[in-house]
Parts: structure tokens; sequence; C-alpha cells
């Protein structure tokens, strides 16, 4: 599974550093090309010739100990990494990735990737609490970041408590686990929809939904990071669509139904996140209405409904639906799945905190034919999107007889 795969293996300085070997030692072994970078204090632990003779690349320690002039090292190394592995991560090298410092080789060239990030923290039990660690592993997984939870055990400090660093052959498992879900979708051709549609009045005012786009661009990303060839269709957004997929900008629901249709036959797998204004307004204005008394009165009319008019054209594509409420959550979830042809409702209640629309968190209950499939907790959009993703590959890798009926 890592043949071939390029990681960069962060060490930092806590007496777990010793452990970096093993875990360089088993990712060498398993095929993958490891990059190993290490802090100064992580030196003061264990050796960079260590490291160096293990990997069988150099070890990188000092951001102007630059030893190729054609390249800028840490630039060089984050844009060709797969997956970055910090293992240990001290509390100081958490601070510094959640706040983006970048004063030494590890820094800079984490805050160049582009690519994945696994994290293995290790630390005193009470560092490990502190209010500062919790709200900046919290930031971190809000961005993606990926964890091995520390074990409970014996501490250096004489503590018996959490905060020790995973065992090696958890951590080589995780990077496993991680390249093996990144490609259970290749070869799959996916369609995402996200963001908010505009319905015009007139030049300067329209109708639209309350929605940021960030659910959609992050299904987008993870299907992406899963080998998946992925179409975004995008109306009003504020956060920067992910790169590596085809992004087709609309603005309104009708431009929107065009653009998905136009693509439709040709997907495997469908996803509805965007929030899809249901009203437009009968006549739009070719100038900016101007105030004339109290009262306006719109006449509007509903625009066609996409996400059902998929569900009735559907031939092989697996169909997903969003759906926003805030109240009888499970009911209505229930109601759009069937109406609607869908394999699967992404369903939650806008009104809880944590669940709501523009944040990075989201709090999700998925439903298919037989009832609710998962629900799961408050979690970062990228992790909602990563874990929707592996319910709809495992459906699809099921025989055909043990599926449901679409």
């Amino acid at each position: 599974m890592l043949t071939g795969k390029s990681i960069i293996l962060g060490i930092t300085g806590g007496i777990a550093a010793y452990k970096g070997a093993a875990l360089c030692s088993k990712l060498v072994q398993a095929g993958a090309k490891v990059h190993v970078i290490m802090t100064e204090s992580a030196t003061k632990f264990i050796t960079p010739l260590t490291l160096q003779t293990l990997s069988r690349n150099p070890v990188y320690t000092d951001t102007f100990d630059e030893r190729d002039p054609s390249v800028v090292s840490h630039i060089h190394l984050a844009d060709h990494a797969d997956l970055i592995v910090i293992a240990p991560a001290t509390a100081n090298a958490i601070a510094k990735l959640a706040g983006g410092h970048a004063d030494d080789m590890l820094s800079t060239t984490l805050l160049a990737a582009t690519c994945p990030v696994l994290i293995a923290p290790a630390m005193n039990v009470h560092m490990y609490e502190h209010p500062a660690v919790v709200s900046n592993l919290e930031l971190l997984a809000s961005r993606g970041a990926m964890f091995v939870e520390p074990g409970t055990g014996q501490l250096a400090c004489g503590y018996v408590a959490k905060g020790r660093l995973a065992e090696p052959e958890e951590i080589a498992d995780a990077v496993e686990a991680w390249f093996a879900r990144s490609r259970s979708l290749a070869g799959k051709r996916v369609l995402v929809t996200a963001g908010g549609t505009m319905e015009r009045l007139d030049p300067v005012r329209y109708l639209t939904n309350d929605s940021s786009g960030k659910m959609g661009f992050a299904i987008a990303e993870a299907a992406k990071l899963m080998g998946a060839e992925v179409t975004l269709v995008a109306g009003r957004t504020i956060a920067p669509p992910p790169a590596g997929v085809h992004v087709v900008r609309v603005e309104s629901a009708e431009q929107m139904l065009e653009a998905v249709t136009a693509e439709y036959d040709d997907m495997d797998i469908v996803i509805k996140a965007a929030a899809v204004a249901d009203y437009r307004a009968v006549n739009i204005s070719g100038q900016k209405l101007k105030k004339n008394g109290e009262r306006l009165v719109l006449e509007l009319e509903r625009t066609t409904d996409i996400l059902e008019t998929l569900g009735r054209r559907k031939t092989h594509q697996f169909l997903v639906g969003f759906a926003a409420e805030t109240e009888q959550v499970a009911r209505y979830a229930m109601d759009k799945l069937r109406r609607k042809h869908c394999d699967l409702v992404v369903a939650n209640d806008v009104s809880m905190e944590g669940a709501g629309f523009n944040g990075d968190t989201n709090i999700v209950q998925v439903f298919g034919e037989e009832g609710l499939v998962e629900a799961l907790p408050i979690m970062s959009k990228r992790e909602v999107a990563s874990r929707l993703l592996e319910l709809i590959g495992d459906r699809l890798a099921r025989p055909e007889g043990s599926k449901h009926d679409r």
C-alpha cells in the first residue's frame, strides 16, 4: 500500500523521539520513501545519523542548509509529499502548527504543504489536557488534520496517565489505513454541488440561501483525495474551492440544473450539498428597483427541484441529498430520500450549535432506505466528508444482491 509513496516524518523534541526510529524503519520496509525532518530539540534525544541510516535519505534539521541549489528544500519536500506524519508531536510543535509559525525546517515545510497531515501527540497528561493544547488540537482538526491518539501508560515524568506516544505499529497502521482509504474511489467520477444559488430581483439584489459552500468543498476535496475524478458545481460561496477538481461556477438554480444535468449521465456518484433556492422572481427588473412606498410585493415561482429531477433520471448513479432542518430531522430526511429516489440523505439540525451554516464543523445523521445509517457527533466538515465518502464506498462495494433497491 505504501510502495512509492513519499512521506515526510517530522520528529520533534520529546523523549518519545526514540520511537521515531522504529516508525521510520516500518514505513521504509513497507515501501515508502521517507524524508525525515527533525527539530533541533529532537536531535538531543536521537541522532540524525540514525534516521539517515534507516530512511536512506538525508535528514533535514536546518532551514538554511540548502544542499541542492536547483530547489528550495522545504518547498520541494512539501510539494512532493503524499503525507506528513509528526511523531512525536510535542505541545510546542502542535502550537506552532496551529498558529502558522515557520521558524524551523519542520514548521516551514508544514506551512508550505498541501498534503494531509497525521499528528501523533506525546506529552505529559496535564499538558495534553491544558485548554491551550485542547484548543490547538481542535483548531487543527477543523482544518482537516488527522490524529493518532496518545496511549495511557508510564510517562517519562513518572505519571501513569494518557499522553504517551502511540506505538510505532499503531502509527504505521494509521498511515496504511489512510492510503487504503485514499484509493477506494479510484476510477470513479464524482459530481458535487456546493454553495447557495442566487435568484436575481434586479442587478443589485437577489434571493439566496444561507450557505458558505464549505461542506460541499470538503466533500469534493475528500473525493479527490480518495482517488476520484471530481467535478464541482458551485454557486455563491465564501471559501476558496479545493485544488485539483474541475470547478463549474453558476449563479441561479436554473444554471445549476443545466450544469448538473449536462454532466449527470457520465457520473458514478452525485452529492447534492448545495443550498438551492426554492423560489425565484417571476419578473426580474433590468434596472435597480427604487423605493416606492412602505411595502414591496414580489411575485415568486418555484424553481426546478434539481435533486428530484436527478432522482427521476437515475440509472446507475449513487445519489446523495442533503437536508438542512430545524425540527423532525429523521422524518423529513426519510421523506426526502423516498420522494427524490436518493440512496442516502445527509441531514442536520441547523439550529444546533456547531451544525449551522458558515462554520467549520457539522453534526449530521446519514439516512438510507433502511433508516438511520450513522449519526456523527460534532466534527470538522472535512471529517464529515471523509466519513460520508467511506459510507458511499462501502455501499458501492457491496454485492448487487445485498444492496437496497434504488
